[in-house]
């Protein structure tokens, strides 16, 4: 086995509960934003290769737990790209809308299931950022719980139209443990398939966490590389404010 792969694999078994999910992974849970309650996001996101990084700076993202079960989401994100070539490049794209359904649950809670589809929806008119096209992903996430440690994972399939473009698929586990009330630390180990022709497939890890000052305000982060495909670190940084 590459030495690669199999000291990702050994720290995502050994990190690992808190309620919150999702951000700073892109591995995310079936579990939503509690009926009438709210979570707000202020977020930069990046990835960097040898020539070229990209990201968002800043983004922002808004859940609501609307009903019972459901969440609605949105994602407004400020993007940027910088290569040698060309210099740097900053605009608005897509807005992100969606809903998280949990359609199943035991009487714990300690094992959950849903669905959290997504539509990128083309806002302002930017080949820099936007195919000017809806993109949309559909994926089942699963979710286990034993007292402070959580594991949840799943994936889905990206409809991904536009010159170039290929649709792609998605697959993610991560595991997270509540050292505190103040410490939360996490891992995930992800795969990501060709979003354009040509391009190589990746698999990747990210090591993150949350640091909680109170019970509304949260620090979130992650930091990773890529194992196989091109070469490419990512980072998350943001401000979590839960009401």
């Amino acid at each position: 086995m590459n030495k690669g792969i199999a000291i990702a694999i050994l720290l995502l078994l050994l990190s690992g509960k808190v309620t919150l999910a999702g951000p700073p992974f892109g591995t995310d849970d079936p579990e939503p934003v509690e009926f009438h309650h709210w979570e707000f996001y202020i977020s930069s996101m990046n990835q960097l290769q040898p020539g070229n990084s990209s990201g968002t700076l800043l983004h922002f993202e808004t859940n609501f737990g609307v009903i019972k079960n459901c969440q609605l989401h949105i994602e407004l994100p400020l993007n940027y790209v910088q290569t040698a070539g060309t210099g740097f490049h900053y605009g608005y794209g897509n807005t992100e809308l969606g809903f998280k359904f949990r359609f199943w649950k035991n009487t714990d809670e300690s094992l959950q299931i849903g669905i959290f589809p997504i539509l990128e929806i083309p806002t302002i008119r930017n080949a820099e950022f936007s195919t000017n096209k809806v993109q949309a992903y559909l994926p089942l996430w699963i979710q286990k719980s034993w007292g402070r440690f959580t594991t949840y994972g799943g994936g889905g399939y990206w409809i991904n139209p536009g010159p170039g473009n290929t649709n792609w698929t998605y697959g993610g586990w991560e595991a997270q443990y509540d050292f505190s009330k103040h410490l939360t630390l996490g891992s995930e180990l992800f795969f990501r398939s060709s979003q354009v022709k040509g391009e190589k497939s990746l698999t990747g890890f990210n090591l993150g966490g949350f640091i909680n000052f109170s019970e509304k305000i949260h620090l979130i982060f992650s930091a990773g590389h890529s194992i196989t495909g091109n070469p490419a670190y990512t980072t998350y940084t943001g401000l979590l404010i839960t009401i």
